[in-house]
């Protein structure tokens, strides 16, 4: 599954639009993000530019913060113990979700 900050409509425009066959979840507010560690505020700087490509924030994730999270990958078992955790700043580098399988096995072995 993916979390993310948007708005449920938006989310389900970019799952649908990328063809998506894993549930999207709303995490309005950034709640979960906040409570992993891997939430950040833009500064005005980014978010000028931001709005500047028609990236405004405010609508997609219907709040004022200008908050985002790096790109995350939690592998959590059935007992809540995470198995795996890669957190990366850089959101051009992105966990593969094609790697999760071979991923999962070696780690449940």
């Amino acid at each position: 599954m993916v979390i993310s900050p948007q708005l449920e409509k938006y989310s389900k425009q970019v799952a649908k639009k990328n063809k998506l066959t894993y549930p999207v979840l709303c995490d309005q507010g950034n709640n979960v993000g906040r409570s992993f560690g891997i939430a950040h505020t833009l500064p005005e700087d980014l978010a000028a530019l931001y709005n500047k490509f028609g990236i405004d924030l405010v609508r997609f994730n219907g709040d004022e913060r200008w908050e985002l999270s790096m790109p995350a990958r939690y592998i959590i078992d059935s007992g809540g113990t995470i198995l795996e955790a890669l957190v990366n700043p850089d959101y051009t580098q992105r966990p593969e979700p094609k790697d999760l399988p071979g991923l999962i096995k070696e780690l449940t072995r």
